[in-house]
């Protein structure tokens, strides 16, 4: 079997007990933020400047420039911002914690991707693409739940 430039094993990883933290305080945080909170209320949400949408959500808030300790007590980190040097000095000082690092729209430069998924009871639908095709996976993901909602599909 041929190894692609990038290869990711779909796996579930419990996040419900695990502290996760996200660097940034903008709109790609406000995304997966959102995301995650249907997993876990265990988030902290580190920037300089953290956006309004982000604030009042039962978030930790930690709202100042980064430092390496914001990594302590973190099990998975979430690097959310545009500085792309910054987002290197933190993927090498959570590795040197032994953390779990995703870069934003920087697959090459993470240990993990997130599909794209939907929750039906205690079923999880997970549509991934190697954050090669994020669209055309949303756009599978999004067509199932439309073939379990209208019956086409049945998961009973």
């Amino acid at each position: 079997m041929e190894k692609t430039a990038l290869s990711f094993l779909p796996i579930g990883i419990r996040i419900d007990n695990a502290n996760v933290l996200l660097i940034g305080g903008g709109k790609v945080t406000t995304h997966k933020a959102s995301i995650l909170s249907r997993f876990t209320n265990r988030i902290t949400i580190a920037a300089k400047e953290i956006s309004g949408d982000l604030k009042d959500k039962g978030f930790t808030l930690v709202e100042k420039a980064y430092e390496p300790s914001v990594l302590d007590g973190h099990n998975i980190v979430y690097i959310c911002t545009d500085d792309h040097e910054l987002n290197r000095t933190i993927t090498k000082d959570a590795h040197d914690k032994g953390l779990l690092v995703n870069v934003c729209d920087k697959p090459a430069e993470s240990d993990f991707v997130s599909p794209a998924i939907s929750l039906n009871g205690n079923i999880t639908i997970a549509v991934g693409s190697d954050s090669k095709d994020v669209k055309r996976a949303i756009r599978i993901r999004n067509r199932i739940n439309e073939l379990i909602a209208n019956g086409t599909l049945q998961i009973d």
